[in-house]
């Protein structure tokens, strides 16, 4: 049984995204009849409101014109390195044309990786639902679409027919998604054969200090908060500290990274003692006395619960 995908491609894609994308799915299609009794297959194709467009690194790519009523559209990542940028390839015609075309005619499906999430959330087929992005669009992602509930930790997020996905590499965790939802055996086996390994979160791949430097407010107790790590300090006096209230200060990091103050400040704990885990030669119990918990149990705990990983499995040697 073959699935109709479409893959939606403007001018600039990501080479990289989109090559993984259809790359995955043909893998795909070579394996399942290694499957006994599996009779799958994915019809992909290149889809577009031109006939023609150049990836980011120049090369050709013919489109056809999207089918209606596909089973499946995936909207391939934008490649841009800048809010600007970003913002310019949403303002160009094709880009409005399919947007006008997601939410006249959408697939049963709809799936969006890295900078492709805002196609579709520019369409308003995200509100009201949950999505991820590109972890360093986070903020601007929030304030263009303040409607779709975002968690960029996430690296793929399911929400009604809509699936969303992180980084631009998360085009991988995107095209497995996609087999896994027919056949996690065949999922497993692209898996084995292509190398890819399991992620459960980009905590360990954002930075930060990138994010926190979107606002004054938040950037003046990421700094603050980094020299604090080993303490246990109140919000109370970090707001003192950085001459704003408690209030605002709550506000602001809810706005520009989407948690507490109290939930960035772990984040920085986890982010400080994943370097040292991956650096140094120190003992659980010895980074966990740094970053201001009592012991290895809870620090344990949390690095499994926001990395998806053991501390034996971070360490690198």
């Amino acid at each position: 049984m073959a699935m109709r995908v479409d893959v939606l491609v403007f001018d600039g894609v990501f080479d990289l995204g989109l090559a993984a994308l259809v790359d995955t799915l043909a893998a795909a299609n070579e394996l399942s009849p290694r499957i006994t009794g599996l009779k799958l297959s994915f019809d992909v194709r290149k889809v577009g409101f031109r006939r023609r467009v150049r990836t980011g690194q120049g090369h050709g790519v013919a489109l056809q014109r999207p089918r209606s009523r596909a089973d499946v559209t995936i909207v391939a990542g934008l490649g841009c390195r800048t809010v600007a940028a970003l913002e310019d390839i949403l303002a160009r015609p094709d880009l409005r044309s399919a947007t006008d075309w997601l939410r006249r005619d959408p697939s049963s499906t709809v799936l969006a990786a890295c900078t492709g999430t805002f196609v579709v959330a520019e369409a308003g087929l995200l509100d009201g639902h949950m999505a991820t992005t590109t972890w360093w669009l986070a903020s601007p992602f929030r304030a263009r679409y303040p409607s779709v509930a975002l968690d960029p930790r996430r690296m793929v997020v399911e929400s009604g027919p809509f699936v969303t996905a992180g980084a631009a590499l998360a085009h991988l965790d995107l095209a497995l998604w996609l087999i896994r939802s027919r056949s996690p055996s065949l999922a497993d086996l692209v898996s084995r054969y292509l190398m890819i390994e399991a992620r459960a979160t980009v905590a360990l791949h954002a930075i930060p200090d990138h994010l926190a430097h979107a606002d004054p407010v938040v950037r003046s107790f990421e700094r603050w908060a980094r020299d604090h790590l080993r303490d246990a300090p109140s919000m109370r006096d970090a707001a003192h500290a950085i001459g704003t209230s408690v209030r605002t200060l709550g506000r602001r990091t809810k706005a520009v990274l989407g948690k507490t103050p109290v939930g960035y400040l772990q984040d920085l704990r986890i982010e400080h003692a994943v370097h040292r885990l991956r650096t140094s030669d120190l003992s659980v119990d010895e980074i966990a006395g740094e970053v201001g918990y009592a012991d290895a149990v809870t620090l344990r705990n949390l690095l499994r619960r926001k990395t998806g990983r053991g501390v034996h499995e971070l360490r690198r040697r």
